[in-house]
C-alpha cells in the first residue's frame, strides 16, 4: 500500500508524463514578438485600455496567447516540475514556486518572452504607463506557480510593491486541470466607488493584467488529483528599491516562495557581480 507522500508523488509525475494534460512538446521554440504580434493586432486596443481605467487597472482576457506560445509554457511547466520549491503558511498559502532564476537556467524561452518588446509596448498601451523590467536579482521578475496537491492555494493579498514607483502583474494561464479559481475585488482602494467582487477559472492562454497594490486576491484551494500552473510577469515604473525594503522582500521571496538558498545565494552572486549592489539599486 502506498503512503499519502508516494501518492501525491505518483499524482504529479503522472502529469509530467501525459502530453494531454499539459500540451505536446514543441519542436521549436516560437518567436515571442511574432507570436505575441500576431494576436495584439487583432485586438481593439483603446476599448480594452477603457476597461481596464474603468475596473481600477484590471483586464482579464480569456483567449490572448497564441497556440503554440501557451504549448511552448506548458511543456516548460512539465520540464521545471523536479525543480519546484514546496512552501506552506498555515492560514495563507500552500503551493509550489520555480523563480525566475531557475527559469533562466532551464527554460529560457520564458524569459525571452518576458522581455517581448511586442508584449511590453501592448502593456504600456494598456496601461498608460512606461514600463520596466524588474531588477535582474528579483525572483518575482518571471515565475511559475504550481497548485498540484489537494489543498494549494492562496490567500487573500495584494502583490504589494516594494519598488519606489507601481509594479504591475500579469498573470497567464498555462495548465488548468483543476477546480482553482482566481477570485477578486475591483475598487478595493477607492473610497468612492463600492467594491466590486469577481471571479475566473483562467484557462490556459488567458490574461490577467492589474496594478498589484490595487487588485486584491486569491487563489481557492485545489481539489485532489488536480493541477494548475500559472505564470507571472512583473513589470515597474521604478526599479529602485530602498534597502529596508528590499530585506523585507527577500525575506517573504525566502519564506514563501522560493526558499532560502534560492533567494540568497542569486542575491550574494548579483551583489558581487555588480560590486556589492543588486541590480537595479
Amino acid at each position: 500500500m502506498s503512503t499519502p507522500t508516494e501518492e501525491v508523488a505518483m499524482s504529479e509525475a503522472s502529469f509530467a508524463a501525459t502530453p494531454a494534460s499539459l500540451g505536446a512538446t514543441p519542436a521549436t521554440a516560437p518567436d515571442p514578438d511574432s507570436a505575441i504580434a500576431s494576436r495584439t493586432h487583432t485586438l481593439d486596443t483603446p476599448s480594452l485600455r477603457k476597461d481596464f481605467v474603468d475596473q481600477d487597472a484590471f483586464l482579464y482576457l480569456d483567449d490572448f496567447l497564441a497556440p503554440e506560445v501557451t504549448a511552448q509554457l506548458a511543456h516548460s511547466a512539465r520540464e521545471l516540475l523536479d525543480s519546484v520549491n514546496r512552501n506552506f503558511l498555515p492560514g495563507h498559502k500552500q503551493g509550489g514556486s520555480v523563480s525566475r532564476h531557475t527559469i533562466d537556467r532551464l527554460a529560457p524561452f520564458i524569459a525571452d518572452l518576458y522581455r517581448s518588446k511586442e508584449l511590453i509596448g501592448w502593456l504600456e498601451q494598456i496601461s498608460g504607463d512606461k514600463l520596466m523590467l524588474s531588477p535582474e536579482d528579483d525572483p518575482h521578475a518571471y515565475a511559475l506557480y504550481y497548485y498540484t496537491r489537494p489543498g494549494d492555494h492562496i490567500g487573500w493579498h495584494y502583490d504589494t510593491s516594494y519598488y519606489d514607483g507601481r509594479r504591475y502583474t500579469l498573470l497567464l494561464g498555462v495548465i488548468d486541470d483543476s477546480s482553482c479559481r482566481l477570485d477578486y475585488e475591483l475598487h478595493t482602494r477607492n473610497p468612492d466607488v463600492p467594491d466590486q467582487p469577481g471571479s475566473v477559472q483562467y484557462p490556459p492562454g488567458a490574461l490577467v493584467f492589474f496594478d498589484g497594490d490595487k487588485l486584491r486576491h486569491r487563489v481557492t484551494p485545489a481539489g485532489p488529483n488536480e493541477m494548475r500552473v500559472s505564470l507571472t510577469f512583473e513589470y515597474v515604473t521604478d526599479p529602485n528599491m530602498r534597502p529596508w525594503r528590499r530585506f523585507i522582500s527577500n525575506m517573504k521571496d525566502a519564506i514563501a516562495y522560493f526558499g532560502f538558498r534560492q533567494v540568497f545565494r542569486q542575491l550574494t552572486g548579483a551583489q558581487k557581480s555588480h560590486g556589492g549592489n543588486g541590480a537595479g539599486k
